[in-house]
């Protein structure tokens, strides 16, 4: 338990770039009050609008929450949708220096339609995703690698982390260009990504959840024993010194490089409102862990026990060093 507390006091003292593809996460809120006339749809009288970084952002403003020092690397659009992400990110203290503008294309965002009611969080009814898929055209992609290069010269990182959602933004070479930065400097270099683990040869830490990993390997992980011969795998194969495999209300599973795999239980498996950005907080905390010196095991537990605050709360969320304490005393 004292270690997992030095481990967050260790965090204040990191310094992190995050690459990825940033969102725009839109909730309209309204009541239901009665049936549409014109389609069996509830008619929602309009109450609120919330808006909050998402994607990529999201790792982004837990690592700030827990005291780390932050700058963000991405792409957004010459749009309406950019100012207030850009600005939730700076109020938050995250240097959005390293954002990129691309006229061609639109700034991530993914509006949700939402029903309050008597039940404790309010329900999704919809969702509207405006986003490109498209890989980044040469000249962004270079500007992207170039604000990275900057940073990593500028902030003196300890960690540099990619978030990678499959919006076009971290190509082979965006992953290349952060491998070099970090073999250059010594630091703590990780991803969390969606099944394209190859891309990730020869980094610190590798986060997934299990559909990922089975969808890589193009079979099923059942049981612990599959979950740990695709870590060893990944970790012997793809040269990464950890992996951490997350399996919902199973926890999470970590390979370590020449080590035994280690299997954690949830932390929380009982009171789960809402999973969105749990991913992100686990990449979040296991990479500022790792940079303070944690062993990947220790960082995992730490991570879990994060989720675990997480998962409690309705959307993005994001996790403080007192909340993190006090959890861990409980």
């Amino acid at each position: 338990m004292d270690d997992l507390q030095n481990l967050i006091e260790s965090f204040a003292r990191q310094s992190l770039i995050v690459l990825g593809d940033v969102f725009l996460d839109e909730y309209l809120i309204g009541r239901a009050e009665r049936l549409s006339r014109e389609a069996p749809v509830p008619v929602l009288e309009y109450r609120a609008r919330r808006q909050l970084p998402g994607g990529g952002a999201n790792p982004a403003m837990n690592a700030a929450s827990l005291g780390a020092r932050v700058s963000m690397v991405g792409v957004v659009g010459d749009d309406a949708e950019a100012e207030p992400l850009r600005r939730l990110l700076s109020e938050a203290g995250i240097d959005v220096s390293g954002l990129i503008t691309d006229p061609s294309r639109p700034t991530i965002t993914k509006t949700r339609i939402v029903a309050e009611g008597e039940l404790r969080f309010p329900q999704q009814l919809a969702r509207i995703d405006r986003l490109s898929r498209l890989p980044l055209d040469p000249d962004t992609e270079g500007r992207v690698i170039s604000a990275l290069r900057r940073l990593a010269l500028e902030t003196a990182p300890s960690a540099i982390l990619l978030s990678d959602y499959r919006s076009g933004l971290i190509s082979r070479a965006a992953a290349d260009a952060a491998r070099e930065l970090a073999h250059e400097r010594n630091l703590i270099l990780a991803a969390d990504t969606q099944g394209e683990l190859d891309k990730y040869h020869g980094f610190s830490l590798v986060k997934c959840n299990r559909a990922e990993a089975e969808a890589f390997f193009g079979q099923p992980l059942a049981t612990d024993d599959d979950v740990a011969d695709a870590l060893t795998d990944l970790t012997v194969g793809l040269q990464i010194r950890s992996v951490l495999i997350t399996r919902g209300a199973k926890g999470i599973s970590v390979g370590v490089a020449g080590e035994p795999c280690a299997h954690i239980p949830a932390a929380n498996a009982s009171e789960v409102y809402d999973v969105t950005g749990a991913g992100d907080t686990v990449i979040a905390v296991a990479a500022l862990a790792l940079a303070g010196g944690a062993h990947p095991t220790a960082a995992a537990r730490l991570a879990n026990v994060a989720a675990g605050i997480v998962v409690r709360r309705w959307g993005n969320a994001v996790v403080t060093r007192d909340e993190l304490r006090a959890e861990i005393e409980r």
